[in-house]
């Protein structure tokens, strides 16, 4: 063949050239230690070594002597004996990936295929260097190489295909869309790893191999594209074949936990893939029963029989679980433990507990797997099942007190309290260490492959299979379901139980709008158990099986996995539709986890504190939570260590902590249950404590490198303990509000640091302070005005801000996120008080933020222009012509911005600064409107139309920009030339936008502009050439809009014209009489179901609007309006006239909708002036009697309806 002759001698003169690294040339062996010198730049053994050989594989020609053979195995022996990782700075980061891929191609140039000891001294050598040195293979090299490789699956022995594949697995690993050419080959009909990875294949480990091929084949990496069709779908088939196969009965365990270890491999890098989405069909259902099964694989006493094909459903579904006595597993170890290690103790509750309370941190080799195992140790399925089930609630599972000397020494495992491990030493108890080993990871593959199918499968469709991963009860007198929940608390691997926590997390994570269902605060119904009570006991079980695994968790890797995914738990469920009590036991056993010795468990245990002030806040049990005294010890924090977990008997802290201050005498212990509380909140103190003190011993080696040299806690620790801060401040301002000058001086203290991490988490802070002093100062606010922060401390509070470090953060253009947050904070200033900060503090206010809205940088930008649009709406600034003008032309300036979040911004504070115009309008001074410029008001005019075509979150504001603008013109601006076109321009806008297919938000803005600008007298409504366009817009938004608060708000457009010449020609009238009329009569038609809860709004608006249309006729408008009140239209109007006259069912957004008693004074008066019009033509006399006896039916009807008054 021609390929083969090109490894014979005779063909090496065809040999094209190899070009090798980009060193000094090489001419003895000297030379080339000198070059390695040269080229690394430090002494490296393996990298000269790599040179050496890389340079003598360069001069070597193909020969079949037996010499030659002997050098190039030599040189593949050094090559591979190489220690490639010993040290990365001077070895592996200047071997460069192009090198190692020339060298092997050189390489499979010298080794002729009929040489199979040197083909698989070859591979080895290839599997070595990508494997060491981490290359993957440039798709030139991968071409020559994939090629060499199919043909020596052809041609050489078949004990040769093993170590070919796994070099071929090594070569393809993520080169699957570059092997387009080769992929006929290997995955096409009859292809190579087809027939190896087959069922029919006997050799086991050629089959591993094969599927190992095929896994990387499958693997992706970001950006680049994946393995393309049909061939993914070969590959899902094939691994989808081999975890369905029982093992054969002739396989080895260990061999057969490989092959399954590479299909899930290959399964999840499938999945993984851009195109790896599975559809809710028996694919996905199959795939998650066998994923089911073996997430349970060769655990001791868990045969779980699984159905085929996992269907979704809202129950749980059967499982056969062997109670009766099944076949001890293969795996298990009972043969090779003691027997005192064996010894089975079914009764009492409190024995089991003891055995099961504990696990240990992973030991140095993965093998030496730890967990509760007593219940897993079993032979016997059904008892070690129900175990499970029966370990005491998190209520009841107090810390017991020691005596000193014994920590907890009852609750570790008997099989953890062996004195040797001689049941490992002989060579069966190896090999049973080695198969629990490799069953571990086939689980972890299964989990790992469930997180993929989890990510890569909709949410709603992946919570149909809800039931069948996560228990909905204890399951008490029968054995439970085997959930993620009993590996979390049953697997002896801390891999394996973290990849059932990731798992879980991931199901949890976006899951609030599906746990929104659950709801048990109504009495238990007997006959039936409802959906939302069947999800509420799951979120019950689910808080009582992590909290069983947070007090059992010693590996702290695991251990943070757990509180983790309590705290994913958290923000996803809805605590106000259950009964009180899950957080509490929670909140107890958390609190000494916040001093554990590991870093990572700390920062996580804060994470979970924010969770829980961050859900749903104020929540009443969180509350009661926060003001129990600090020093209060729950579960788990009893005894004589304050800072113990229930996995630390022996405290790196056991003096009192600095965070538990006990009450003062005489104290209350709660304080007011509605006011301030009566001491500083503990998680605040602690929160401080963490910030601000310095560490009082070392922690763990992970904080080595966390933290800078100083002796705080490590960044991260501190970073979250502010988080947690600012949680707490923003949802239960109240009990912190005490100590608000403290947290301003831990805010400046965070701001003078040089982190700028910790600077930017300060400003969040003041921000959250900010804003929850203008929350409490708001006219609606339920809080009573003397549990309010008073006005003096809160102009003192913003005075120290002001004049400490926050000018610095606003002035710091290297950080402009910390620039920004900064900005936000000077917005979060209460209006009352900035009014009495010194002079200097607020023109330093004023004077940054105009100044920031010329940053080149579009967060700070956007943030001052925002800062802005807050402070123009302050009262001792809004009537200040200077600041308004400047604050308007640095507007103006943001909104041509390219940023569309700076457009956003400025749209948004030019709605407020037109908002600001519209209230000055209203004082009875006319200073401010004399003195505004007529240039800068048409240059805003221009703008808001400009910014009205941009992209919806822009145009929503610019649409009310431009309503207060046409509100605001006076007759001297209309009477202008330069206004003329600006204002048809505006109108035309505003129309287009109602007409639109806008959001929502856009649409109803373009109403309430629109109708704000009807209530300008002096716009030539009625007269202009757009006025038809304006009511044709709103006349079809009233009756055709699917959303009812646009159809609510352009009713209120409508009826906002005070005249009736305003409404043009009678044709015109009459169009918006009926469009309103119809409009009434289809006020309960929707598509939508949730718009039903705003047809009582918008009935009663229409109402408003008709009656406003009655009011203001003319005798040519009757006779069209008489005839629109004759028939069964007539009836439907007139009922929905008498429901609005007697009362109630205006909804939330009516408006300021008239009592019942003002709305029938309202009705007698408009028939008064009906009957006092002047009779016309006989068509208009009749027209009028028709509509007043419609009128008077009304009355008289809601008269009769008329609740008696008491």
């Amino acid at each position: 063949m021609a390929a083969d002759a090109a490894f014979s001698p005779a063909g090496s003169s065809e040999l094209p050239p190899v070009y090798g690294p980009e060193f000094v040339p090489v001419n003895s062996p000297g030379d080339a230690l000198n070059a390695a010198h040269l080229a690394l730049g430090s002494p490296g053994n393996a990298g000269v070594q790599f040179i050496r050989c890389y340079s003598k594989l360069c001069s070597l020609r193909p020969s079949d002597s037996a010499s030659f053979k002997t050098e190039l195995n030599l040189l593949f022996d050094q090559l591979i004996s190489e220690n490639y990782t010993y040290n990365t700075n001077y070895s592996n980061c200047n071997i460069r990936p192009e090198d190692v891929c020339a060298l092997l191609v050189q390489a499979s140039r010298l080794v002729h295929i009929s040489q199979e000891h040197l083909v698989i001294k070859l591979c080895q050598l290839v599997h070595h260097l990508l494997i060491r040195l981490q290359v993957i293979v440039d798709e030139q090299s991968l071409d020559s190489l994939v090629s060499y490789s199919i043909r020596a699956l052809h041609a050489c022995s078949s004990w040769t295909h093993a170590e070919i594949l796994q070099a071929l697995a090594a070569l393809v690993y993520a080169n699957g869309p570059k092997c387009q050419r080769h992929l006929p080959d290997l995955l096409g009909h009859e292809g190579l790893l087809l027939l190896y990875s087959s069922r029919s294949q006997p050799d086991v480990e050629l089959r591993r191999a094969a599927v190992h091929c095929m896994a990387n084949l499958c693997l992706g990496t970001p950006g680049q594209p994946y393995l393309e069709e049909p061939y993914r779908a070969v590959c899902f088939k094939t691994f989808l074949e081999i975890i369905q196969s029982p093992k054969p009965s002739n396989v080895d365990d260990i061999i057969f936990c490989t092959l399954l270890q590479n299909s899930l491999k290959g399964m999840q890098y499938f999945l993984n893939g851009g195109k790896g989405k599975l559809e809710a069909d028996e694919q996905l259902g199959s795939l998650l029963a066998v994923l089911k099964k073996f997430m349970f694989f060769g655990l001791p006493g868990m045969n779980l029989e699984m159905p085929a094909v996992l269907y979704p459903a809202p129950l749980p579904q059967y499982e056969g679980v062997p109670t009766t006595k099944p076949e001890p597993p293969r795996d298990t170890i009972t043969q090779n433990k003691p027997s005192g290690n064996k010894k089975r103790k079914p009764h009492g509750r409190s024995k089991k507990m003891k055995a099961e309370g504990r696990r240990e941190e992973e030991g140095e080799e993965e093998g030496r797997e730890t967990g509760p195992g007593l219940g897993l140790a079993k032979a016997g399925g059904g008892d070690s099942q129900s175990h499970w089930s029966q370990t005491p609630t998190p209520t009841s599972t107090s810390r017991p007190s020691l005596p000193p000397g014994r920590p907890f020494p009852s609750l570790y495992p008997s099989w953890k309290r062996s004195s040797s491990d001689s049941e490992f030493s002989d060579p069966e108890g190896g090999l049973q260490s080695k198969l629990r080993l490799y069953q571990a990871r086939v689980r972890q593959g299964a989990l790992h492959c469930f997180l993929s199918v989890v990510k890569c499968v909709e949410k709603r469709v992946l919570y149909g299979y809800w039931s069948s991963f996560v228990p909905d009860a204890p399951g008490i007198g029968s054995p439970p379901p085997l959930t993620l929940l009993t590996i979390i608390l049953k697997d002896p691997s801390p891999k394996v139980r973290a990849g059932a926590l990731q798992v879980l997390s991931a199901m949890l994570e976006g899951s609030r709008q599906f746990l929104s269902a659950a709801e048990d605060t109504g009495a238990p119904r007997q006959a039936f158990t409802p959906f939302s009570a069947t999800l509420a006991a799951s979120l019950r079980e689910l808080h009582r099986g992590l909290l069983l695994a947070l007090l059992a968790e010693s590996s702290s890797q695991t251990l943070t996995q757990v509180i983790k995914c309590l705290a994913h738990l958290v923000c996803n469920v809805p605590y106000g539709r259950l009964r009180p009590g899950l957080l509490s036991p929670l909140w107890k056993q958390i609190r000494p986890y916040v001093r554990h010795r590991d870093v990572n468990v700390r920062v996580s245990s804060l994470t979970l504190l924010g969770a829980i002030l961050s859900t749903q806040a104020p929540l009443p049990e969180v509350q009661l939570l926060l003001r129990q005294p600090g020093n209060s010890r729950g579960t788990g924090e009893g005894g004589g260590s304050e800072g113990a977990t229930p996995q630390e008997p022996l405290s790196w802290r056991n003096t009192p902590r600095r965070d538990c201050c006990p009450p003062s005498p005489g104290a209350p212990a709660e304080g007011n249950a509605k006011g301030p509380p009566a001491e500083p909140c503990w998680l605040m103190q602690l929160c401080v404590s963490l910030i601000t003190l310095p560490r009082e011993d070392p922690y763990s080696d992970s904080d080595k490198g966390t933290s800078s040299s100083g002796p705080l806690e490590p960044s991260p620790v501190r970073l979250e303990a502010l988080q947690v801060l600012a949680h707490l401040v923003k949802g239960y301002f109240t009990l912190v509000q005490v100590s608000l000058l403290e947290l301003g001086e831990v805010s400046a203290r965070c701001l003078r640091e040089p982190d700028p991490s910790v600077q930017l988490h300060g400003a969040k802070l003041l921000e959250e302070l900010g804003s929850g002093i203008i929350q409490q100062h708001r006219a609606d606010s339920s809080v009573p005005q003397s549990s309010r922060v008073p006005l003096g401390e809160v102009v003192r509070f913003w005075s120290e801000v002001l004049s400490g470090p926050l000018t610095g953060a606003l002035q710091c253009e290297q950080h402009p996120t910390l620039q920004t947050s900064a900005c936000d904070t000077l917005s979060s200033i209460l209006p009352q008080a900035f009014n009495q900060l010194p002079d200097k503090s607020q023109v330093l206010c004023l004077t940054v933020l105009l100044g920031l809205t010329y940053s080149e940088n579009s967060l700070v930008k956007a943030a001052a222009v925002r800062a802005l649009g807050v402070y123009i709406l302050f009262p001792s600034l809004r009537e200040d012509v200077m600041f308004v003008a400047d604050t308007a032309n640095a507007i103006l300036t943001s909104l041509d911005d390219r940023s569309p979040n700076v457009r956003a911004k400025a749209s948004w504070s030019l709605g407020n600064l037109t908002d600001t115009l519209t209230v000055n309008m209203e004082s009875p001074e006319r200073d401010f409107q004399e003195e505004f410029s007529d240039l800068l008001l048409l240059k805003m005019l221009r703008s808001a139309t400009r910014a009205a075509g941009d992209k919806d979150r822009v145009k929503s504001n610019a649409g009310r920009a431009l309503g207060n603008l046409l509100h605001f013109l006076q007759p001297a601006h209309l009477a202008r030339p330069g206004f003329q076109q600006p204002l048809e321009d505006a109108m035309q806008a505003l129309i287009s936008t109602v007409s639109s297919d806008s959001t929502m938000k856009v649409r109803w803005n373009a109403c309430y502009a629109l109708g704000n600008a009807f209530r300008n007298p002096a716009l030539p409504l009625g007269s202009a050439p757009w006025t038809a366009d304006a009511y044709s817009a709103l006349c079809c938004a009233v009756t055709s809009c699917k959303n009812f608060k646009v159809r609510i708000k352009s009713a209120a457009a409508l009826s906002a014209p005070a005249t009736r010449d305003r409404y043009g020609d009678g044709a015109q009238f009459e169009k918006v009489w009926c469009a309103l009329a119809r409009a009434l009569e289809r006020s309960e038609e929707t598509e939508d179901f949730l718009e039903y809860r705003y047809c009582a709004s918008l009935r009663a608006q229409l109402c408003r609007a008709l009656l406003h249309l009655l009011c203001l006729c003319q005798p040519p408008d009757l006779p069209a309006v008489a005839a629109s009140l004759a028939g069964e239209p007539g009836e439907a109007v007139r009922g929905y006239l008498v429901r609005y006259h007697t009362g109630g069912g205006e909804g939330e957004e009516a408006g300021d909708c008239p009592d019942p008693a003002e709305r029938l004074r309202e009705l007698e008066a408009t028939l008064a002036q009906l009957k006092g019009l002047p009779a016309g033509s006989p068509d208009a006399r009749d027209a009028i009697g028709v509509v007043v006896g419609f009128l008077e039916e009304v009355l008289k009807r809601s008269e009769e309806l008329k609740p008696p008054s008491v």
